[in-house]
C-alpha cells in the first residue's frame, strides 16, 4: 500500500486531550524548536495556541511566554 502522506507535514485541530487531522501527513515542527515531530510520538501541544511542541520543556516555555504576553 502506498503511503502519500509520508514525508509531509499533517495539519491538525489540538484539543485538550487529543487532536483531529484536518490534513494527512506523517509529522509536526514543533513551535518552538523547529523539530519534526512524528505524530505517534507527540505527546506535548496547545489547544489554546494550536500549537504542538517536541519536549515538556519547550512546551512549558512557550506557556510562561505566552502568560506573560497575556495570551493565556
Amino acid at each position: 500500500m502506498l503511503n502519500f502522506s509520508a514525508g509531509r507535514p499533517a495539519r491538525l485541530r489540538y484539543l485538550s486531550g487529543s487532536f483531529k487531522v484536518i490534513a494527512d501527513g506523517d509529522h509536526v515542527l514543533c513551535a518552538v524548536t523547529g523539530q519534526k515531530i512524528p505524530l505517534q510520538a507527540l505527546r506535548y501541544w496547545s489547544h489554546e495556541l494550536q500549537e504542538p511542541y517536541a519536549s515538556a520543556e519547550a512546551a512549558a516555555g512557550r506557556y510562561a511566554e505566552a502568560r506573560e504576553k497575556g495570551l493565556i
